[in-house]
């Protein structure tokens, strides 16, 4: 086993990594930078270590300090969590390099996930279904483009190999309108990922976002623990997230299950993944694989009853995987609600002082926070402080309990999101379940459509 993890994040996924660690003995160093001295992993962690100031660049994304908290504190490995460098193929490389151990893949899997044309075709060869798209980069021909796209058939869409998160993309319904779009979206990418390869797929338009959970050890050995379902989304950005899936069934998710695990064996995937779909009248799309811990991550914990984190640990140790398929149970339904520090109505940041802060308790209830009263939320990051997940028998109760314990949470101090989950969990539409990526941006459009003619 390890015996000491630089936990290279903040947040609440750095203190989750600290108790997986701690669970397993293995000692922890936080760092941090100056604006986030403060925070509660920090002070629970074994050691400690400044890299800089808040500015990301200058301290979580300056691979130097962070290999270099490594050096000085005698540690093992370095645990990304997400965000940050954690799919940096450059830093895993680095890390590696130093003599350390990158708890996630090998930089060559990373830089293959992370390359969107390279992973539509490594996943093809290994019979993962795809989007119908162009089967590599385009070209500056605009003919032969205009071309593919008459093969792929309208609604397109133009997205950027270097892309992720929802950026590096753009709808196109027309032929007058593509060649613009694909100059305009090449232009971005160059200037936001620093490689102007696009790509062009067919533009699913009612799709829902379902997800498969694997662990591989890098050894042969592979295992899928069922689907998530992410569909409702603002912006391209994940807001609710639940497991398993509402309407696939058994059959399906081990059929998918299944192409996802022979796909981890045939690319030598090491740590924990997550295959990203679109699924559309009973069929799954590729889109993209995350070589890494995903934030909605618990759900699946709490349906399968297997702690994530600490499988990434033992793997990143040289174990091989304990589990095998048979020993997955998918029991009861999860649903986790991203809280974030952000008017409910305008989405505006909400930094500042949280003067009370209190978590909900009852059957079933987890709260994954770095938040306490008197901790201060800075602007310089992501503006998620919490998630809040619950567990229960089947769906129904899973959203009572969700309702329930929404309602028992307070954050005073700043502005959150709370009322918008509410919201959601409230909505008729959400509640029968299925609903496609598009439902959450509607609805919230209707609404502010209605409250601006009442005004």
């Amino acid at each position: 086993m390890l015996d000491k993890v630089v936990i290279a994040n903040r947040g609440e996924i750095a203190l989750r990594i600290l108790r997986a660690c701690h669970a397993l003995g293995i000692h922890t160093v936080a760092v941090h930078s100056t604006v986030d001295r403060n925070l509660k992993h920090v002070a629970m962690a074994d050691e400690s270590v400044c890299i800089g100031p808040a500015p990301s660049p200058e301290s979580y994304l300056n691979m130097a300090s962070l290999i270099s908290a490594a050096e000085v504190t005698d540690a093992q490995a370095i645990h990304p969590g997400y965000g940050f460098l954690a799919e940096n193929a450059d830093f895993a490389e680095r890390v590696e390099e130093s003599g350390f151990i990158f708890i996630g893949p090998k930089a060559e899997t990373i830089r293959l996930m992370g390359d969107k044309v390279a992973a539509i075709r490594a996943m093809k060869e290994a019979g993962v279904p795809c989007v119908p798209g162009s089967d590599g980069p385009l070209g500056d021909d605009p003919q032969t483009n205009i071309k593919i796209a008459r093969e792929i058939g309208y609604p397109v869409i133009v997205k950027a190999s270097g892309g992720g998160g929802g950026r590096g993309m753009r709808v196109v319904h027309t032929e007058a309108a593509l060649v613009t779009a694909i100059q305009t979206t090449k232009a971005e990418a160059k200037a936001t990922f620093g490689n102007d390869m696009v790509y062009m797929e067919k533009f699913l338009e009612n799709p829902r976002h379902v997800e498969i959970q694997v662990l591989a050890d890098g050894q042969g050995n592979a295992i899928h623990l069922g689907e998530r379902d992410c569909s409702m989304q603002r912006r391209h950005q994940k807001v609710v997230e639940e497991a398993p899936a509402p309407g696939i069934t058994d059959e399906q998710r081990a059929e998918i299950g299944k192409v996802c695990v022979d796909a981890c064996i045939r690319i030598d995937y090491r740590g924990a993944g997550t295959f990203e779909f679109l699924y559309e009248n009973g069929r799954f799309y590729f889109i993209e694989m995350n070589t890494r811990i995903q934030v909605e991550h618990p759900v699946t914990e709490m349906v399968t009853g297997i702690d994530l984190i600490r499988e990434q640990l033992m793997i990143a140790s040289g174990q091989k995987l304990r589990l095998k398929q048979e020993d997955i149970v998918i029991s009861g339904h999860a649903i986790e609600c991203r809280i974030n520090a952000e008017d409910p109505e305008t989405f505006m940041p909400s930094p500042g002082l949280v003067t009370d802060f209190h978590v909900p308790g009852g059957p079933g209830v987890r709260v994954d926070s770095h938040l306490y009263a008197g901790y201060r939320v800075p602007p310089n990051y992501d503006s998620m402080i919490a998630k809040l997940i619950v567990h229960g028998p089947d769906r129904e109760t899973a959203i009572a309990r969700m309702r329930v314990a929404l309602s028992e949470m307070v954050i005073d101090g700043i502005k959150t999101n709370i009322p918008l989950q509410q919201r959601i969990l409230a909505d008729v539409g959400f509640q029968q379940g299925g609903q496609n990526i598009h439902y959450l941006e509607r609805r919230l459009k209707e609404q502010k459509d209605k409250s601006l003619a009442i005004s």
